[in-house]
């Protein structure tokens, strides 16, 4: 299993992106899946995700961020809107098949004030 994201940039407080995450490989389809991002200094956290039908977000980007999946593109995007400086960081695509857990290389956000 591969997988490639793209999408990530530079953008101004209050812009929108849309980051990608091309799963290749799988086996079974995209059944589970996330987004996590690193900001400089701090620990890998989790910003969407979801299983089956069930989708969660991190308090901190609920009615910002929309995790969605294309399973005949073998893709999974995160729109994100409203961004602030805050959500600056390098954001990482998660697919788990079983008990393996497959990422990303990880692609760079950075929004200005």
């Amino acid at each position: 299993v591969q997988l490639q994201a793209s999408g990530g940039g530079l953008v101004q407080a209050g812009g929108s992106l849309r980051l990608s995450c091309v799963v290749s490989g799988a086996r079974f389809g995209i059944v589970t899946a996330g987004w996590f991002r690193q900001a400089p200094g701090k620990q890998r956290e989790l910003v969407a995700s979801f299983s089956g039908g069930q989708t969660d977000y991190a308090e901190f980007v609920k009615g910002r961020f929309t995790i969605s999946r294309d399973n005949a593109q073998n893709t999974v995007y995160l729109q994100m809107n409203n961004l602030t400086p805050e959500d600056t960081a390098v954001y990482y695509c998660n697919f788990r098949e079983g008990w393996t857990n497959y990422w990303g290389q990880g692609t760079l956000v950075t929004v200005s004030s």
